[in-house]
């Protein structure tokens, strides 16, 4: 495993760009929810300030479009919302040194390592790209993590709407590949109508076919759980006994379902408060060490911007956050890099071919 997590290489201080460094400034916040002018958005890189005397403090988590608040020694990354009067907040737009704050993007990448061509063809990947080796990499990673991490998924409802998908997650829970699991109102609906009606949005999970009546079942779904109270409570009155949610209560593996402004329902269990929604996520945000996010690209994009690019660990250590994005085309993996979070490994295929290939290969591991 330790070559599949790279040694972390701080930046070198020594440099005359940074020994020259000033001490990072602040100001304090005016008011409630209201940052400086000036303050310092935050990337998903390693970021340290100069508290002075050549001490770089690295900020223990980063996220993106956030600041940084400190607090004597202690630097926090703060949502601008959160963000109280009073508080220090530092302040400065340059990222190497200039102003004491400096954005680490290559501590992870090999030292001494170069190109031998600066032409070459299939360069970033694309639905042509082999990934044989990702998928053996991913496997490594899942193993790894299972007892050493914190697994967070995010799924689109392809996923529920076939049988073998549907059993294949399901598998991954029950055998602890998935710590945390975050969607929307749609992927719990179908998954609780697949173990209910055996449908997903009327079309019978295994063969495809449109049921009969086959468009209310989502409908009926909901409202039984909503009359029944809970989704733990109608999986017990409704007799479900398989699924992705199933899973989840069986294995207490804790999801969060965050609304949106198209939900049918929803189940009880959605999240209505966007803010309260992104609170929730961000919990699971701060201890994810692998992001599997899979056809689903607005809950993809909405993680990755939650998510560092890395973990200091316990003892000091600091390890990359694996993030795999899982799509049939290349739009959704581009989007999230466009929107910062570059370090996101495309897989470019069929989610529910993808599920099938993940459990095929772990399930005995």
């Amino acid at each position: 495993m330790s070559d599949l997590i790279p040694p972390y290489h701080h930046p070198d201080f020594s440099t005359p760009e940074l020994t020259s460094a000033p001490v990072v400034s602040t100001e304090a916040s005016p008011a409630d929810g209201v940052v400086p002018r000036n303050f310092h958005g935050t990337s998903n890189y390693p970021e340290y300030v100069h508290l002075g005397g050549g001490r770089w403090v690295l900020a223990p988590e980063s996220r993106m479009d956030s600041v940084l608040v400190l607090d004597g020694d202690q630097l926090e990354v703060v949502e601008a919302r959160r963000v109280r009067k009073g508080q220090r907040v530092v302040v400065g737009r340059t990222e190497n040194g200039e102003e004491g704050i400096y954005v680490h993007t290559t501590g992870f990448e090999p030292e001494g390592q170069e190109a031998t061509d600066k032409f070459a063809f299939r360069t970033r990947g694309t639905r042509e790209t082999p990934f044989s080796r990702s998928y053996d990499e991913l496997y490594q990673v899942l193993r790894h993590d299972r007892d050493h991490g914190h697994i967070v998924w995010v799924l689109g409802p392809a996923v529920a709407f076939d049988k073998d998908s549907r059993a294949a997650m399901q598998g991954l829970i029950e055998n602890g590949y998935c710590h945390a699991l975050l969607a929307g109102n749609a992927l719990a609906t179908h998954d609780l109508e697949g173990g209910y009606f055996r449908t997903g949005l009327g079309q019978n999970i295994y063969s495809q076919e449109l049921q009969p009546l086959g468009h209310y079942n989502h409908l009926d779904i909901l409202n039984e759980v909503r009359r029944a109270g809970s989704i733990s409570a109608a999986i017990e009155q409704l007799q479900i006994r398989d699924g992705i949610i199933y899973a989840c209560e069986k294995q207490q593996v804790p999801y969060v379902l965050a609304g949106s402004i198209r939900d049918d329902g929803p189940l009880p269990e959605v999240i209505a408060d966007v803010y309260r929604s992104q609170d929730t996520m961000r919990a699971h945000a701060r201890k994810a060490t692998v992001v599997m996010a899979l056809a689903t690209q607005l809950h993809s994009i909405a993680f990755g911007n939650m998510v560092p690019s890395y973990r200091v660990e316990a003892d000091g250590s600091v390890r990359p956050v694996f993030f795999y994005i899982v799509d049939m085309t290349e739009f959704s993996a581009d989007k999230l890099a466009n929107r910062g979070s570059a370090q996101a490994q495309a897989i470019l295929t069929n989610v529910q071919d993808f599920m099938v290939n993940l459990w095929n290969n772990l399930k005995d591991s």
